[in-house]
């Protein structure tokens, strides 16, 4: 009954405004659709542009300066020099933390996952952090985190956001840092 009612009152608001009207309103009613529908596309074309500016402003790495060993043992000694010491993986955390603050970011607690590697006899400690800024800081604070601390890896970033027009993007960022029990050529 109330399908019908409703289907006589658009007649009668149909004809009372008679055909030209009603094809203005389709119209408007029609250009309103594709403004909401563009909207969202340009904005996200924005951001990509801005996202691309802020990559191309970020320094480009330092090349870095290494000779090539001469032999697997010179190798695998370089590799043992290189390691950071354990006792000091803590105060590598803080330097993090610092990193992220200097970056602009906001930073949760995070996860962290020390373990042994048998054959390589060297310690990992795997530290995930979730953050929250912008892509370009995120990028920064990766950028700097490997050039403070040599013997860390970047192994994984991951995005997301929880719409659109939203500015601040949460990432997850899992760095480990190799370490060795005491520097290379001190006595145990």
């Amino acid at each position: 009954m109330k399908a019908a009612s409703l289907m006589l009152r658009l007649r009668l608001w149909l004809a009372a405004r008679g055909p030209v009207a009603c094809a203005g309103a389709a119209l408007c009613l029609a250009g309103a659709l594709a403004l909401a529908w563009l909207l969202p596309e340009r904005a996200l074309q924005s951001q990509r542009r801005a996202v691309a500016l802020s990559l191309a402003a970020l320094p480009p790495p330092k090349p870095l300066a290494v000779a090539v060993p001469e032999s697997p043992n010179e190798n695998l000694a370089l590799f043992y020099g290189t390691l950071g010491e354990r006792r000091y993986a803590e105060q590598q955390v803080k330097t993090l933390f610092g990193l992220a603050s200097k970056a602009g970011l906001t930073l949760s607690q995070g996860e962290y996952k020390a373990a042994y590697d048998k054959n390589g006899r060297f310690h990992t400690y795997q530290i995930n952090l979730p953050v929250k800024g912008s892509y370009g800081a995120i990028w920064q604070f990766g950028a700097l985190a490997l050039e403070a601390i040599p013997f860390a890896s970047l192994d994984e970033i991951s995005f997301r956001r929880e719409s659109v027009g939203e500015p601040a993007v949460e990432a997850r960022v899992r760095l480990t840092l190799y370490l060795a029990d005491q520097p290379l050529g001190a006595s145990k």
